[in-house]
């Protein structure tokens, strides 16, 4: 059993990539969480971009570790506010990681904000950094050390005027995604998979997670 580790602590996305690697059929994988190897110093996300912070994720995690590592920095990206809150929508209200204080945030900003603007989307890097990636420093994604792979996923839609829906978690609650009338907190944890930002670029890690792996 080869064991590949998601540099997180949110639990709802572990639970997501094992869905992922389940459903492309990749037998005698074992996701692991950061919860289930020893702690290492993690290095706060000062990166420019989602693909420089998810990179520096990977790559700290896979050297800390020896294991091959998949990291991914994602947000919301609205039009009105110029790609705002992009890379800080974690902790747009100051505090990581309190999805209710950013959403509320969020909806207060865009209040004044007419329909035709509300143009919004998802935004996803996903990095996988093998243990022969993880010796040199974080550099920019492209960089070209061998071992290490950043791809993207991105889900367009429109910002809504007040949650809805019980699944998912973050900005799920207040985000339509193009072509439907549902809020992304709404869909079935399938539905999301299929379309979302995050299922996109996890996705497109798959044939690079065989061959790492």
């Amino acid at each position: 059993m080869t064991r590949v580790l998601l540099a997180t602590r949110n639990a709802k996305k572990l639970v997501e990539l094992r869905r992922i690697v389940a459903a492309a059929g990749l037998n005698g994988i074992e996701i692991l969480g950061l919860a289930d190897v020893d702690e290492f110093p993690e290095a706060p996300e000062t990166g420019a971009t989602f693909a420089e912070n998810a990179l520096a994720k990977a790559r700290d995690a896979a050297f800390a570790t020896g294991l091959p590592a998949i990291a991914d920095d994602s947000g919301i990206t609205v039009d009105a506010l110029n790609g705002m809150p992009g890379i800080f929508s974690a902790r747009w209200a100051g505090k990581h990681g309190d999805d209710g204080a950013n959403l509320r945030l969020l909806l207060a900003q865009t209040e004044d904000v007419p329909d035709e603007r509300r143009g919004a989307a998802f935004v996803c890097a996903a990095a996988l950094v093998t243990p022969a990636g993880a010796g040199a420093a974080a550099l920019a994604p492209g960089d070209g050390v061998p071992g290490r792979i950043v791809v993207h996923g991105t889900w367009r839609g429109t910002l809504l005027r007040a949650p809805r829906g019980e699944n998912g978690f973050g900005y799920d609650p207040i985000f339509a995604p193009e072509g439907g009338r549902r809020s992304s907190a709404e869909l079935s944890a399938q539905e999301k998979d299929a379309a979302s930002h995050r299922g996109l670029a996890l996705r497109a890690l798959v044939p690079h997670l065989r061959a790492a792996t």
